[in-house]
């Protein structure tokens, strides 16, 4: 059944933007197969993509939705099975979207280093150096917790053998700090790969700077 707290329509615009978000992470290389999920909050309610199921195959029909408490209240598919970890976001931060993937580059980067080093000034639309969470089993509360330590006053986070999390106020804001953070990850063992050299890395006050500068970003 649908929240009464939430508009019909709501939800079903709500499902079209997530449905795109998680088709546009498989068409820019960030997952593989089914792998990683997207949750986007409208109302009372958390839509997410449904366990084990191609992006490409979800339509209107597929629509998958539970409450805060993680309780189905839309849908007959199983929610993922990531679902402690985007139901912690949401009860500990603003967030209105978390994108989960498991991209190559920052990946890779969570089995060398316990934090990303601080290589491009795009660090700082994350909050600051991006932590790895470390590995516990995927789908557990343990995992959650961990992700919640890396993510204390940040908006992305890498998870340690497993991916990304980032969450954001919009999809299109989540995806993009995925995006970013891939694309920082991937900069960084490119450097780091040319053999006798070191990558220069920014300061934190460097760091502090972009992010006042950051604040009047845009239109």
């Amino acid at each position: 059944m649908t929240d009464p707290h939430t508009e019909p329509n709501a939800v079903a615009q709500a499902w079209r933007d997530l449905v795109a978000t998680a088709r546009r992470s498989a068409a820019e290389g960030l997952v593989v197969g089914t792998s990683g999920n997207v949750s986007v909050r409208t109302g009372d309610l958390i839509l997410v993509t449904p366990s084990g199921v191609p992006y490409d195959r979800l339509g209107p029909a597929d629509t998958v939705a539970v409450d805060p408490a993680g309780r189905q209240v839309i849908g007959e598919l199983k929610p993922t099975s990531e679902l402690p970890l985007h139901l912690a976001v949401y009860r500990n931060t603003e967030a209105s979207a978390v994108v989960h993937t498991h991209a190559v580059h920052a990946t890779a980067v969570s089995t060398l280093v316990p934090e990303l080093p601080v290589i491009h000034y795009m660090t700082a639309a994350l909050g600051g150096p991006v932590r790895v969470a470390p590995y516990a089993l995927y789908g557990t509360d343990e995992l959650a917790e961990h992700m919640l330590r890396a993510l204390e006053n940040r908006t992305g986070c890498l998870l340690q053998n497993h991916g990304t999390v980032t969450h954001g106020s919009s999809l299109e804001q989540a995806y993009d700090r995925t995006a970013q953070l891939e694309w920082m990850c991937r900069l960084w063992l490119t450097a780091s790969a040319v053999p006798g050299r070191t990558p220069s890395l920014l300061s934190p006050a460097e760091l502090a700077e972009v992010g006042e500068k950051l604040r009047g970003y845009g239109q």
